[in-house]
């Protein structure tokens, strides 16, 4: 996975003249570790669209009218899910979505496999939980828990994220991630999505934590339109990546590593 000395020339970036320019060496590193958490990432923004298959609960309604609205909803949105409901005790109702096993389309990914949305509370507090364990996207188990509380004080929507990283034998991953709030943006359900939270990853390299910050993410984009991953690696080195929407066109992020010059280097699914 080293990239070859006469392309090196193209993907440094000296935006900082007066700095160090990274090895060879450090900038294969640093490119394996940033698909990898790119890569980690991208599981947790899955399960965040998945959540928003479904609408947000509006306070103030029945529970189980809404929970009847969301099903019908999420038919609407995609024609191949099975979608139903079902009363899971005196407090909460669920929304089963059950995807085919062949050719189910959402947002540009193939998924299968069923999970259970369960509502619990209502009016003056409602809180989701979803499991996605039972999903596979693109052929890979997504290994996620999803969900929010709303309609109090504290509005918090999430995703849960670990297992195997798929395309990466080897690797595990864990992705906590928080929905932000950006103005004009929907929380849930919109065609932009907006999260931070902590990682890691750990595998042949070691673990490294990462920290993402502000990843905006267009539907069916593989790399974030913008933010920040600030990564520790094993090694005991800093990777500050920034995602921008001029590299993000070419499927490029750019990389300083510790306090050299930064570097742009290319991240392909």
């Amino acid at each position: 996975m080293r990239i070859p000395a006469a392309c090196l020339a193209l993907l440094v970036l000296a935006t900082g003249c007066d700095r160090e320019p990274p090895t060879t060496e450090e900038i294969d590193d640093a490119r394996i570790r940033v698909d990898l958490a790119v890569r980690a990432a991208h599981q947790a923004r899955m399960a965040l669209e998945l959540l928003g298959l479904l609408p947000v609960y509006t306070c103030g309604e029945e529970r189980r009218t809404f929970v009847g609205k969301a099903a019908e909803g999420a038919r609407k949105k995609v024609a191949c899910v099975v979608a139903s409901t079902e009363a899971q005790g005196a407090t909460a109702d669920a929304v089963i979505l059950s995807f085919p096993d062949n050719n189910c389309s959402v947002r540009g990914h193939t998924v299968s496999g069923q999970a259970a949305f369960v509502y619990n509370g209502g009016k003056d507090r409602m809180d989701l939980i979803a499991d996605l364990r039972n999903v596979k996207v693109d052929g890979d188990a997504l290994e996620a828990k999803v969900g929010y509380g709303t309609c109090s004080d504290e509005k918090r929507f999430y995703a849960e994220a670990l297992g195997a990283l798929p395309g990466r034998s080897g690797n595990t991953y864990f992705v906590n991630a928080r929905v932000g709030s950006r103005d004009g943006l929907p929380l849930i359900g919109g065609t932009t999505l907006v999260f931070d939270g902590p990682g890691e990853v750990s595998g042949p390299l070691g673990t490294d934590r990462v920290t993402f910050t502000g990843l905006e993410y267009e539907v069916g984009e593989y790399l974030p339109r913008e933010g920040e991953a600030f990564v520790e690696t094993a090694k005991g080195h800093r990777l500050r990546v920034n995602f921008s929407p001029v590299l993000w066109r070419v499927g490029k992020v750019e990389v300083e590593i510790d306090d050299k010059a930064p570097v742009t280097v290319p991240i392909v699914r």
